[in-house]
């Protein structure tokens, strides 16, 4: 069942998706050749803790070793912080956070290049970022969740990268994981109704080549099947009666202490 928020449970989740986007601009400096994926487990852990009642969601969920998953270059989700992972030139990292604040979660991810990257990667890159921002707005428009599939598709057609189709956005709120799915694909006017008060994290997911995926033998790791690289760009966003409000952008005017 979706659950509807309110303006004052939506100005709370807020409040964490303000830490996140804080620490994604103390982590971007950091991002550079030779730091282990474990630092910047360490250093986002520490950051996030630093507020005040907030915790990082994804440590301990569903068994989920770290505060946040790290996932380079072919792997597209949930790769596990590492001591032995370095971080090499031309790489890209997907940093995906989860925090909780006073019982309301927010969720975002974010991909980084590592030194100087390929242009074709910087490509991937500013694909995958577009394909977010339509996204949302299709959203705000409060349409059917189809439609913001659907404006990702738009955005993909013709580029030669392919949609990861096996894996969706979603509900965020009391839980970090709620109803509804939100597919990166879609027919427009189809699907759940999009109503004020949704709060969703949308998340396009886009390969250099095949959409298919492959899960590592750590059993957290999903990667492309064909080893091609991939970019993921995630926001909470909430529904609103005047459009969407991005929720993991830094947000004037909220203090997160």
């Amino acid at each position: 069942m979706v659950e509807l928020k309110t303006p004052a449970e939506i100005a709370r989740i807020s409040r964490g998706g303000t830490i996140i986007a804080d620490l994604f601009d103390e982590l971007e400096p950091r991002i550079i050749p030779g730091i282990s994926t474990a630092a910047l487990d360490v250093f986002a852990e520490e950051f996030i803790r630093s507020h005040k009642g907030a915790v990082p969601v994804f440590k301990g969920l569903y068994g989920f070793p770290a505060a946040v998953c790290t996932s380079i270059n072919e792997e597209i989700v949930h790769g596990i912080p590492s001591a032995d992972r370095i971080l090499n030139e031309g790489d890209i990292i997907s940093v995906d956070v989860g925090v909780e604040l006073n019982g309301w979660c927010s969720d975002s991810a974010r991909t980084f290049p590592v030194g100087r990257v390929s242009a074709e990667v910087e490509r991937l890159l500013s694909v995958t970022g577009e394909a977010l921002e339509r996204a949302v707005e299709a959203a705000g428009a409060l349409g059917h969740v189809g439609d913001i599939g659907h404006a990702v598709e738009r955005v993909v057609e013709g580029t030669g990268f392919s949609i990861v189709r096996d894996l969706v956005g979603h509900g965020v709120g009391r839980k970090v994981h709620e109803e509804p799915q939100v597919p990166n694909f879609g027919k427009s006017g189809t699907g759940p109704l999009l109503r004020a008060g949704m709060v969703l994290a949308i998340e396009p997911m886009i390969s250099m080549g095949s959409h298919e995926i492959r899960t590592l033998a750590d059993r957290w790791t999903l990667a492309t099947a064909d080893g091609s690289v991939s970019a993921h760009f995630e926001h909470t966003v909430a529904l609103t009666g005047e459009g969407a409000r991005v929720l993991t952008h830094d947000a004037p005017g909220v203090e997160v202490q």
